[in-house]
């Protein structure tokens, strides 16, 4: 009984042994096993030009794909085959293999779908301007005046949105008082805007504090006239 079992399992694993060896390969092999004569040379002929075409096309060779190495193994195997077919013996190893790496070349690799990056977004045109912003005071006042907040907020927004890693905050007075006076003004009305924009997020080191006193009136005046539009601080972009 175990003698009779032993030699079941034995035909079993040789069986199995078979179905899984190229010789029984599914697909055209069993076709080209059923031809005979010229047309089983044809077919195995048709199949070695192919394979020798794709393994000198150098689109293939350097394609990201197994294409070439299935050429590759077509060309020896059905070279092999042929081989064989001009003593006219028909070898089922040679000839099931050229027939499953002939099959595994034509397999064309998915097309690679390369997604176009978006298009970049356009900087408003105020990023190209020198003068980011500009806080008018009232006369002898280093406070911030309530309107100032829209202006330095929008600066802040700019700041991030431009990518501006500089800014100027540059104080400046009108002509009334003596220069050392407004010298000081000047410098005390920059960090107050400055404070005020690190406040909202302005890093320290973007920003560059300085004072000009009245030396740079935005109009001119004589000296000692009291100017509203020369009491002021403007934030330039460096």
């Amino acid at each position: 009984m175990l003698h009779k079992l032993s030699g079941m399992m034995t035909g079993g694993a040789l069986i199995a042994l078979a179905c899984a060896s190229p010789v029984f390969a599914q697909g055209s092999s069993g076709d080209l096993m059923a031809l005979d004569g010229s047309a089983l040379r044809g077919e195995i002929q048709s199949r070695y030009d192919e394979a020798l075409g794709l393994t000198n096309d150098p689109a293939i060779i350097a394609g990201d794909n197994n294409r070439f190495t299935w050429a590759s193994q077509a060309k020896a195997q059905c070279g092999i085959a042929l081989g064989f077919l001009k003593s006219d013996t028909k070898d089922p190893v040679s000839i099931g293999k050229c027939a499953d790496a002939a099959m595994r070349m034509r397999m064309v690799p998915p097309a690679v779908v390369v997604v176009a990056p978006p298009p970049p977004v356009e900087r408003p045109e105020a990023c190209s301007q020198p003068m980011a912003g500009i806080v008018f005071f009232d006369w002898d006042s280093s406070v911030l005046p309530e309107s100032a907040g829209q202006t330095l907020d929008s600066v802040v927004n700019y700041t991030k949105l431009c990518g501006w890693n500089r800014l100027v905050v540059t104080g400046h007075t009108d002509r009334s008082g003596s220069d050392a006076y407004n010298n000081a003004l000047s410098v005390r009305r920059a960090q107050a805007v400055a404070g005020q924009l690190e406040g909202k997020g302005i890093a320290q080191g973007v920003l560059s504090v300085s004072g000009k006193g009245e030396t740079e009136p935005k109009v001119p005046t004589p000296d000692g006239e009291r100017n509203p539009t020369n009491r002021r601080v403007e934030i330039t972009v460096q």
